[in-house]
């Protein structure tokens, strides 16, 4: 199966100089955990809800929160992603993605053309979503 058939389309995005709150409001209002980082329609990065956390304070929001801790969600994008992400052409066929989260413990890769443009998102969900449906298929031709 290829790629372009599960992978999630279309792609969020934020730029290298945004703030960490704008990431903030859109994974407190998104339901995926990825965001891409693009500069000029081409890929620099990966920012997952679990590399904010490591870097804003945990009382942002609450009565203890500082100035110190309201000052960590100025900090930017390019300061906390992942650079230089693995990604696969949407040609790549399912068992490629399946190597390369094994291969390197990633939770995503991004699916770019052959200008390294994002074109979509494939996480290891969408890879076990795909296996549960064609097993859903197959109970359903045996009964």
């Amino acid at each position: 199966m290829l790629i372009e058939r599960i992978m999630t389309t279309p792609v969020v995005t934020v730029t290298l100089d945004d703030t960490l709150r704008v990431v903030k409001h859109i994974f407190e209002n998104a339901k995926f955990h990825h965001l891409l980082v693009v500069e000029k329609g081409k890929l620099y990065g990966v920012i997952s809800d679990r590399d904010l956390l490591k870097f804003i304070s945990p009382f942002i929001g609450t009565v203890q929160e500082t100035v110190h801790d309201k000052f960590t969600l100025s900090k930017k994008v390019h300061q906390i992603m992942s650079r230089k992400p693995i990604t696969l052409k949407p040609s790549a066929n399912i068992y490629e993605a399946i190597s390369l989260f094994n291969q390197h413990n990633i939770s995503c890769i991004p699916i770019v053309n052959e200008m390294d443009e994002p074109v979509g998102i494939l996480s290891w969900r969408d890879i076990l979503r795909v296996i549960e449906d064609n097993y859903n298929k197959k109970l359903s031709k045996a009964k």
